[in-house]
C-alpha cells in the first residue's frame, strides 16, 4: 500500500484510547509502514497552544468550537495532510467526531453550525478530508468516571458530570448513524486483551494489516 492512510481513535476520557493507538503503532510499524502518530486539539506547536486554551480556560461553547476548528485547520496543513502525501499511515488520537460529540452533544451547540465549520476546514478538491476508519471506543460514562478516578488531575471537560458524558456518548452514535462505512464500534469495557483482538481486527477487515 503506497497511499497514505487516515485512521482515527474515539471516545470518551477512561475508553482506552491512548493504550491501543500505541500499540496499533507499534503493529503497523513492524509490518513496514511509515505510521505518524498525532493527536487533536493538537499536533503542531500553534494547535498545542490552542489545545491548552480549550481545556482549560473558560469559554463559550461557539468560542470552544471555533478555537478546536482552528487547531485542526493547522494541524491538518501541517502535519497530516503532507504526512498523507508523502505515503504515510496517520494515526490520530480524535478528529471532528469529537467536535461533534463533545461540543455538539455535549455542550449542546448547533450541530449545522459545527457542521459548517467542517466544511469550511476539511473541504478538498475531491470532497470532505475525513478518516479511512474511526475505531471508536464505546464505554460506559460511568465506567469511565470509575477508570479516571485519582489517576491525574482533571481537565476541564474530565471534571464534568456524567450526563454530560452521556451526551457526548450519543453525539458520537449520531456520527456514527451518520457515516457507518467509517466506524468500527468496539466495545471498550471488555478486558483489555479483548479489546485490542477487536482493534486488530477493525484494522485486518479493511486490508490495512495483513
Amino acid at each position: 500500500m503506497s497511499r497514505g492512510l487516515f485512521i482515527t481513535f474515539e471516545g470518551i476520557d477512561g475508553a482506552g484510547k491512548s493504550t491501543h493507538i500505541d500499540g496499533l503503532a507499534q503493529a503497523l510499524r513492524a509490518t513496514g509502514r511509515v505510521v505518524t502518530l498525532t493527536r487533536e486539539p493538537g499536533g503542531t506547536p500553534l494547535a498545542e497552544k490552542l489545545r491548552d486554551l480549550v481545556l482549560n480556560d473558560a469559554m463559550d461553547p461557539m468560542t470552544e468550537a471555533l478555537l478546536v476548528f482552528a487547531a485542526r485547520r493547522n494541524h491538518l496543513q501541517q502535519l497530516i495532510e503532507p504526512a498523507l502525501a508523502r505515503g504515510e499511515l496517520v494515526l490520530c488520537d480524535r478528529f471532528s467526531d469529537a467536535t461533534f460529540a463533545y461540543q455538539g452533544g455535549g455542550r449542546g451547540f448547533d450541530l449545522q453550525v459545527l457542521n459548517q465549520l467542517e466544511h469550511w476546514v476539511q473541504a478538498r478538491p475531491g470532497g470532505l478530508l475525513q478518516p479511512d476508519l474511526t475505531i471508536w471506543f464505546d464505554l460506559d460514562p460511568q465506567i469511565a468516571a470509575q477508570r479516571l478516578s485519582g489517576v491525574r488531575v482533571p481537565d476541564k471537560f474530565e471534571a464534568q458530570p456524567v450526563d454530560f458524558f452521556r451526551r457526548v456518548a450519543e453525539g458520537y452514535a449520531q456520527r456514527q448513524l451518520l457515516q457507518p462505512g467509517r466506524f468500527a464500534r468496539i466495545q471498550a469495557d471488555q478486558p483489555r486483551e479483548a479489546v485490542w483482538r477487536d482493534v486488530l481486527a477493525a484494522v485486518k477487515h479493511r486490508g490495512f494489516l495483513p
